[in-house]
């Protein structure tokens, strides 16, 4: 239905694509509404509907990122993975102090 399509600029290892609005009149929007809906649904192209001399816009809402609902959580691990494996962990872990622990009270029970 709608004809326009949107440009690509090419950039380095990236692209990014630049939706121009179609324009449409009241009349033209009323005789083809469901299509021209669907095609903003999409394809994200915008229409502009001229009414009076002035200019409406229809545009499909842009839904946050899944990670934009994400708690922030201070401490988490930034950084390159491969220096997790450059940590002393014998400062952290505490499992031989546990293990040393229920030793001494499986002794004691058994006395």
């Amino acid at each position: 239905m709608l004809e326009q399509y949107p440009r690509t600029l090419p950039i380095p290892n990236t692209y990014v694509c630049y939706a121009e609005a179609v324009k449409v009149t009241a009349t033209k929007l009323r005789q083809n509404v469901y299509a021209i809906l669907d095609e903003v649904l999409e394809k994200g192209i915008p229409v502009e509907v001229v009414r009076k001399g002035k200019v409406l816009k229809i545009v499909a809402e842009q839904k946050p990122s899944k990670f934009d609902k994400l708690k922030k959580r201070p401490g988490t691990w930034i950084g390159d993975p491969d220096d997790i494996f450059k940590i002393d962990w014998m400062k952290e872990w505490g499992e031989p102090a546990i293990l040393e622990a229920a030793e001494r009270s499986k002794r004691r029970r058994g006395k």
